[in-house]
């Protein structure tokens, strides 16, 4: 059973003291800690939160602060805007910055300036539908929709304000931008070198709209068999190039020696070697364990969430190849109910692993997936084979700096090629060595 942080009582006293506009604030403020509910009412938005461990005390503090409420943090939560202040100081927020940025230009604007951003708008979202009584957050949502509008896309908004004489506006949204900016120098590595280039480039300035692979590296990772890599839900992964190419300012800090803890566990055996001597060279620690059963794999997996080096670390690298199902795993157990990777994931979420908040946290998954009509065959160790049957399968995890890539593979390719690696990682392991081919 899911361990609810905020009691429902809370939550249901709150929920009927706001006023509707102040739940319109509290669901855009929310949009991109539960980017699945997006048609959801508050109550079932806080609730979701709650059963995902998302929500905290203190974060529920934050919703109340941003809309104003201090009295329901006085009467209900039984604290005060003081201190909620002084928790927001040391950066123990709940809400992204940008989502801040739009609730205090919403509150700055007059019912008129809002009608007359929705018709300028009409220039560059002909198709958009402005509502008379449309709201500037409800405007922001339409436009975030079209990729239109993100934290680091504001240029829009600005010409905009510009228009209707709103330069005080236009000042907060330079000031967001100049903040963030100084946020991504000083997580930046001061120089590129050559292990590091090989590493893909991790976007932190838009971590829920800019996401994902541009078409043109998309195709470059596509390759005949449909071979899919998972794109990222909380960051995006833009291909470095050739040295001629810009780099961006917005980089996860990659300086640490190691880089990180790269996590190896092969239950089919035919990829550990490889892996090892990739990692190794791009600056990982790298641990390999093969032929793992299930509470064995469960106890590794505990025992690295545990390790204190992750504080030290820049990244952290896991590695799973199995038979199993599309939801789980099975290492080399002969029951076939599997372990969850949804539980992997859990492990190096920055709650259960406090030494990676904030880190990249990657993950490569290659399944050899068992039909459920054949999960009597209990020969667990053979080898990957041909790589005509391979079938590319995106999984994306809603968690905050993790990349999730999982390859499907019909199990029935390891009986035809019982040498063979597996074709997904031996792809990997060529692009990550060779950064030129990419």
């Amino acid at each position: 059973m899911t361990r609810c942080q905020v009691p429902a009582v809370l939550i249901h006293q709150i929920q009927e003291e706001l006023d509707k506009e102040e739940e319109e604030i509290m669901v855009f403020l929310c949009r991109d800690l539960a980017p699945d509910l997006a048609s959801a009412n508050l109550r079932e938005i806080l609730v979701a939160l709650n059963e995902r461990e998302k929500l905290s005390f203190l974060g529920l503090s934050e919703l109340l602060y941003r809309v104003k409420r201090f009295d329901l943090l006085r009467r209900i939560l039984k604290t005060e805007k003081a201190t909620v202040e002084a928790h927001l100081a040391r950066s123990l927020r709940l809400i992204p910055d940008y989502r801040v940025l739009m609730v205090e230009i919403n509150e700055n604007l007059e019912k008129e300036e809002v009608g007359s951003l929705g018709f300028l708008l009409r220039d560059y979202a002909p198709r958009m539908k402005i509502a008379r009584d449309k709201s500037f957050l409800a405007l922001v949502i339409d436009l975030e929709k079209l990729n239109l509008v993100s934290p680091n896309q504001l240029d829009l908004i600005e010409n905009c304000f510009r228009n209707i004489h709103r330069i005080d506006l236009i000042r907060k949204i330079q000031n967001y931008k100049h903040e963030a900016l100084m946020s991504s120098v000083l997580s930046q590595p001061v120089y590129v070198n050559a292990r590091q280039a090989s590493l893909p480039n991790l976007n932190l300035i838009d971590p829920s709209y800019n996401s994902g692979i541009s078409s043109g590296n998309r195709d470059k990772l596509q390759n005949r068999q449909s071979l899919t890599l998972a794109e990222p839900i909380h960051m995006s992964i833009q291909e470095l190039g050739p040295v001629s190419h810009k780099v961006p300012d917005d980089h996860y800090r990659m300086q640490s020696q190691p880089l990180g803890i790269c996590l190896i566990i092969d239950c089919i055996g035919n990829d550990t070697d490889v892996l090892e001597e990739t990692f190794r060279g791009l600056g990982y620690d790298v641990h390999s364990h093969r032929y793992l059963n299930i509470d064995t794999m469960n106890q590794t997996l505990l025992g690295v969430t545990k390790l204190q080096v992750h504080r030290n670390c820049d990244s952290f690298i896991c590695i799973l190849v199995s038979r199993g199902c599309p939801q789980s795993i099975f290492c080399t157990d002969h029951t076939f109910s599997g372990f969850p990777l949804e539980q992997v994931r859990k492990y190096f979420t920055a709650d259960s692993c406090p030494g990676l908040l904030g880190k990249p946290k990657i993950f490569f998954i290659q399944s050899y997936v068992v039909p459920e009509n054949d999960q009597e065959y209990t020969s667990l160790l053979e080898v990957d084979g041909n790589d005509e049957n391979i079938i590319g399968k995106v999984t994306i995890p809603q968690v905050a700096d993790i990349f999730w890539s999982h390859c499907k593979t019909d199990a029935s390719t390891l009986e035809k090629s019982p040498t063979s690696s597996s074709y997904y990682l031996r792809c990997l392991a060529e692009l990550l060595r060779n950064p030129d081919k990419r």
